[in-house]
């Protein structure tokens, strides 16, 4: 039931982002780790900085990524009864909750206008959170430092980590993946962290997986670039 409640709470929140359904969202996330900065990574960094950040939305995808996005396995996804049905109906319960609910609200409950409504946190705001997720994908995958691993694209940005509240340690996620927090130093500049916590605190989830110290210090020696602000070297 705990788990149901998060998995309900998680389709609501991405309705509302309009940032593709759960489902969507999750194949190409997987894709991108799998492939990053290949023509099989959907936002591909090395085209450049405007097609990672937007261009890739405004183009028919690559062929590659066609191909290997069919050959992903995503069971645990098409069994899962709240992901699939967010999918079938996304478009009514993104209208809704992207864009009447924002408007309605400020009209209804303080007498604004539904121009302002409409424009302000409806489209601004929108706007605004596209660009700073979009960060993730290209300023994050261009520039900053690489203290796990040098040997792949995706960087550290700490002004990426302010924008998309805990998103631009890119390149501890991606030597990292598996560890929840995607990043070594917890909520520290990662709002979305202190919520995974804040879920796991409710009983919304459990079992976070993390990375150990010893494990960190090793891959930094071993493939990082030596720039770092690492709290496991401390």
């Amino acid at each position: 039931m705990q788990s149901l409640r998060c998995d309900i709470l998680h389709a609501f929140s991405l309705s509302m982002c309009m940032q593709k359904n759960i489902y969507e969202w999750v194949r190409d996330h997987c894709l991108h780790h799998k492939y990053v900065c290949t023509d099989a990574d959907p936002h591909n960094a090395s085209q450049g900085f405007f097609f990672s950040h937007i261009g890739w939305l405004l183009v028919q995808e690559h062929p590659d990524c066609t191909e290997k996005k069919q050959k992903l396995s995503l069971s645990d996804l098409t069994t899962d009864k709240v992901v699939m049905f967010q999918k079938r109906h996304f478009v009514v319960s993104m209208l809704v909750l992207w864009f009447l609910l924002p408007m309605l609200v400020p009209w209804y409950f303080w007498g604004e206008s539904l121009v302002v409504g409409c424009f302000v946190p409806g489209l601004l705001r929108h706007v605004a959170v596209l660009n700073a997720t979009w960060l993730v994908n290209s300023v994050a995958h261009m520039w900053g430092n690489r203290p796990y691993d040098k040997n792949i694209n995706p960087r550290e940005n700490k002004f990426v980590s302010f924008s998309a509240i805990g998103e631009g340690f890119r390149n501890y996620h991606h030597t990292f993946p598996y560890d929840y927090a995607a990043s070594e130093f917890g909520s520290r500049l990662n709002l979305t962290t202190a919520f995974i916590n804040l879920m796991c605190a409710l009983g919304l989830a459990k079992d976070p997986k993390t990375v150990s110290k010893e494990t960190i210090v090793a891959r930094m020696r071993r493939t990082g670039d030596g720039n770092n602000e690492s709290n496991s070297c401390k």
